[in-house]
């Protein structure tokens, strides 16, 4: 899966630039993030360099983002970032990159929510504006937006590796709520618009409430239970409530079940890369712990 070979530096983004989009070339160049598929450099106050580095898999994201997200963006209510050129692979760099739009805010796994009713609306409002028949040939999801039950083996080698760890204290509430999600009737809607990634790092805040979302590369079409799972991991307590009633059509009892069962998947994947070391690999952080265990938390109290 990795594919790091290529060092990514500000003079290799300046070159990249200069050859392909020399127009851009008197724009400072400077670090913005390293995520775990791609690296984003920014270019000048309002564009960023978007660049494959720790996956084979990131060059497919980066080129679905292309196709998609120009047409997608204008009909969503927060800002994201939206592709503007192509950068062809070249000597200097053998793989496809994207100049894109900047989306200005810090991550929320760095920034808590204060203002939780605002915040709820915002997402709410964005996921309705999203979840919208996706054309038939919308990419499908890599394991995302499908059904919950083939998770369920890897779920439970992932409690159990935490577990021993003594990452979790409660793993028969747990099991609890991952049974209660994976037992409820399957979606049979229409296959929507899904961002399929939309945990704390990729949902960027200011002022106490969301102001923009990035990182399209898991956007496929399908259940969305899979982002309504975002309210449990973004959202403060109590907020889940008022997330659901903002959000259209109101989502049936069954869909907030399944939606239950990925916020676990992606609780206890953030739990283990952010507290069992795994924050080690490509674009995982410490960061990603502690939303994680309060998300965990929040589950748990609906089955206690």
């Amino acid at each position: 899966m990795t594919h790091v070979e290529i060092e990514v530096t500000a003079e290799l983004v300046r070159d990249l630039v200069r050859d392909q989009h020399p127009d851009l070339a008197d724009r400072p160049v400077r670090l913005g993030a390293r995520g775990w598929d791609n690296q984003l450099w920014r270019l000048g106050d309002d564009l960023a360099v978007r660049l494959p580095w720790a996956t084979s898999t990131a060059d497919a994201l980066l080129l679905k983002e292309y196709a998609w997200l120009p047409a997608l963006a204008p009909r969503l209510p927060l800002p994201i970032t939206v592709p503007q050129r192509f950068g062809e692979p070249s000597e200097r760099f053998p793989r496809p990159w994207l100049i894109t739009t900047w989306v200005p805010g810090t991550p929320a796994d760095r920034n808590p929510i204060t203002r939780a009713a605002h915040a709820a609306d915002a997402l709410a409002t964005f996921l309705t504006a999203l979840h919208q028949p996706a054309p038939s040939d919308a990419p499908a999801g890599r394991d995302r937006g499908g059904p919950l039950a083939e998770h369920a083996d890897q779920f439970a080698k992932g409690l159990t590796y935490a577990t021993e760890r003594g990452l979790i204290d409660d793993p028969d509430t747990v099991r609890a709520v991952w049974h209660d999600a994976v037992t409820a009737p399957r979606w049979t809607g229409p296959a929507l618009w899904l961002h399929a990634d939309l945990h704390p790092a990729n949902v960027l805040t200011a002022d106490g409430t969301f102001c923009g979302v990035i990182d399209f590369g898991d956007l496929c079409a399908g259940d969305p239970a899979y982002d309504l799972a975002a309210g449990w991991l973004l959202l403060p307590d109590g907020m889940i409530d008022p997330f659901y009633a903002a959000y259209q059509p109101t989502p049936d009892a069954a869909t907030m079940r399944r939606a239950r069962g990925w916020a676990l998947a992606r609780a206890l994947s953030g739990i283990l890369i952010g507290d069992a070391g795994d924050h080690g690999r490509p674009g995982g952080k410490p960061t990603w712990g502690p939303p994680a265990h309060a998300a965990l938390q929040r589950l748990i109290a609906t089955i206690r």
